[in-house]
């Protein structure tokens, strides 16, 4: 009994001294109370999280930096370096819904009407007629049907759809060094590295009036995230190589075929970083060649590129 006493005595000694801790509100160590995550700090979607809803509005600039900053991180920003003729994999349901959510559907969809494995509708949809000109398209290059535009499809796919291949200038196939070619008429820009193809972007250049000049050139001036000192737009990743103009991301391109731009070469803002990301601490040569486009619109593309320089 002696011994039980004792230790009643001292389990109540034990007691008493915690007491005043919990009296005073402590909570235990493994609780964390509900508040400490308050809901309003998930940010909505493409608003960075430290922006209060009355700093919402950003300009467009500000947007653009923050989406540009979001797209260094994802999955295509691991392809720049690694394979030539990258671009994001493509599926079933994708869209290109804003010039600054493009999912190279678009373009999907003129290279696919190109090899003759597509004939409908240029909408930037991935729907089921698009997974069946993919799938046809696998079968015929060797590749497993799957109806995903991965990388070995775009590895085919895009060298495949150079048009006018012949009429690209000779600095391009056979010097050494890094070379940028555009064809103001195929609105086509190749990458060359040592007289390889590295890859080949859709494009859009100068309006009448504007139009992009002709010419071989050395990019001489860089800014990632430099805006227009004329309009005021966003020009991220650009690349200048005659005066105001340069290679850059569009915030208004869709369609590579509608509309022009006022001089420079416009490009998807991925493809822009993705150039940015290969040549930017390299000397690139420019050349430009071909006729300026008039016939301009949605779905242009799919006429037959092969036959005019």
């Amino acid at each position: 009994m002696r011994g039980s006493t004792a230790i009643l005595v001292t389990t109540a000694a034990m007691l008493a001294a915690l007491m005043p801790a919990v009296s005073a509100g402590a909570a235990p160590a493994e609780v964390v109370p509900a508040e400490v995550v308050p809901a309003e700090v998930v940010p909505a979607e493409g608003v960075p999280a430290e922006v209060v809803p009355a700093q919402a509005a950003q300009t467009s600039a500000g947007v653009d930096a923050a989406r540009a900053a979001a797209a260094e991180r994802s999955p295509l920003a691991r392809l720049d370096r690694a394979a030539r003729f990258a671009r994001e994999p493509v599926r079933i349901k994708d869209r290109d819904r804003s010039p600054r959510r493009i999912e190279h559907v678009t373009e999907l969809q003129y290279r696919l009407r190109w090899v003759g494995a597509y004939n409908g509708r240029i909408d930037g949809y991935f729907g089921d007629r698009v997974r069946r000109a993919v799938r046809k398209y696998q079968e015929r290059v060797g590749l497993r049907p799957s109806g995903v535009v991965g990388e070995k499809t775009w590895a085919k796919l895009i060298p495949q759809t150079v048009k006018g291949r012949g009429l690209i200038p000779r600095e391009c196939k056979k010097n050494r060094g890094w070379h940028l070619c555009y064809d103001r008429y195929r609105h086509a820009v190749t990458l060359w590295k040592h007289g390889t193809l590295r890859n080949s972007w859709l494009v859009r250049g100068g309006d009448r009036g504007y139009e992009t000049r002709t010419g071989s050139y050395t990019v001489f001036r860089r800014a990632k995230d430099h805006v227009s000192g004329i309009y005021g737009t966003p020009m991220p990743y650009s690349q200048f190589f005659s005066g105001g103009q340069a290679f850059h991301g569009s915030a208004f391109m869709m369609d590579p075929w509608e509309g022009h731009s006022a001089g420079c070469v416009n490009m998807y803002i991925e493809d822009a970083r993705q150039l940015w990301s290969m040549t930017s601490q390299k000397k690139l040569r420019v050349h430009i060649r071909g006729q300026w486009d008039r016939t301009v619109g949605p779905g242009v593309g799919t006429r037959q590129l092969d036959i005019f320089g």
